[in-house]
């Protein structure tokens, strides 16, 4: 419950154009009593709030101005990562308030961990990540009650991980994030933590895997955004996710030596072309088309699907390169080209092809 009586006796009192002094004869006390009412610094008597409800023509209710909270556990829980958000730090009062009414309430908890883990990183009080690693202990003996299916034992375990690292416990960290790494979840974590604490070599596969995953992901996204931005005709932002993503990925090539993202990035090009050329670029397109036509070619000619191949990355162990874009990468252009079921932008792709035919003949 949050009162505003302070506030609406200021507020009251000028609303009828009364000074402090004017209140205090009116209601029999001093002005100072007033003047630490509206500031916050005392509270006045019952009968007195009474009496000055019955002076301003208002309900006591009103004048208290007092807003019951939902204190549900769902519109608790969701204050709880407001305050978290907006970096707030009466959020911590609030937790504890709610972790007494709720103390078996798996969202109350687990959303009060991360009120003091969050707060324990920004600060560094390790007093914060103490409490922290309590509340996430409790959780793993509430996760029963979870619902949330982004909220597991491994991703649990996973932020116990990072409070011992607040903690100053890397080897306590590392432990713990290696015993639930199950996809690389934590490879990044792990391998960041072990290149700080003087186990370089120990890293770098970690490291490995981890930048591996996230370009794999990156990809995935990249089309999934690229479906989308198609899908509603916004040819700009296609070809500004297609443009950010071949660059990133070309900045991955070891001298001049063909890696697997060539060939990605082959068929990327020829995507982007069939949006230039539907929007009316077709000087562009042809352009990016021949660099696709390109590319390819220069996979094709000593092609790899070994990952120690590409810049950063070592050799994963188990690892291996897949896709549906066929089995060369030109294959992957001319797939790229169909998508688009546009015979215009088909038969420029063709004239290309057959162009480099005729060269080479």
């Amino acid at each position: 419950m949050k009162m505003m009586l302070a506030e609406n006796i200021r507020a009251f009192r000028k609303e009828r154009l009364l000074t402090q002094e004017q209140l205090a004869e009116a209601l029999g006390v001093t002005a100072g009593a007033v003047y630490k009412w509206e500031a916050k610094l005392s509270i006045p008597e019952l009968e007195l709030i009474v009496q000055m409800a019955d002076f301003f023509d208002i309900s006591v209710d009103v004048l208290l101005g007092y807003e019951v909270k939902d204190n549900r556990i769902e519109a608790t829980v969701k204050r709880l990562r407001e305050y978290r958000r907006s970096k707030d730090w009466d959020g911590l009062a609030e937790a504890e308030k709610a972790l007494k009414k709720y103390p078996h309430s798996f969202q109350i908890v687990s959303a009060s961990a991360a009120l003091y883990s969050a707060f324990g990183i920004d600060s560094g009080d390790k007093a914060l990540f103490r409490r922290a690693l309590e509340l996430l202990e409790q959780s793993c003996l509430l996760l029963n009650q979870n619902d949330d299916p982004q909220v597991s034992e491994q991703t649990i375990y996973g932020r116990i991980a990072e409070t011992y690292l607040g903690l100053g416990e890397p080897d306590r960290a590392i432990e713990l994030w290696k015993a639930h790494n199950a996809g690389g979840l934590y490879s990044p974590q792990i391998g960041d933590t072990l290149a700080q604490n003087d186990h370089v070599e120990e890293s770098v596969p970690f490291l490995s895997e981890a930048l591996a995953k996230l370009l794999s992901d990156l990809i995935a996204t990249i089309v999934g955004y690229i479906n989308v931005y198609l899908t509603r005709g916004d040819h700009a932002s296609t070809q500004a996710i297609l443009s950010w993503g071949i660059g990133v990925l070309q900045g991955l090539r070891k001298a001049d030596k063909p890696n697997y993202f060539d060939r990605v990035s082959a068929a990327l090009l020829a995507t982007l072309a069939g949006s230039q050329f539907l929007s009316g670029q077709r000087s562009e397109a042809r352009d990016t088309l021949i660099k696709a036509k390109e590319l390819a070619a220069f996979f094709d000619a000593s092609p790899s699907y070994d990952e120690s191949d590409i810049r950063f990355i070592t050799r994963i162990e188990g690892a291996s390169a897949h896709d549906d874009l066929g089995v060369t990468a030109i294959a992957g252009v001319r797939h790229a080209v169909s998508q688009f079921e546009n015979e215009e932008f088909t038969a420029l792709w063709n004239r290309i092809e057959k162009e480099e035919e005729n060269h080479r003949e």
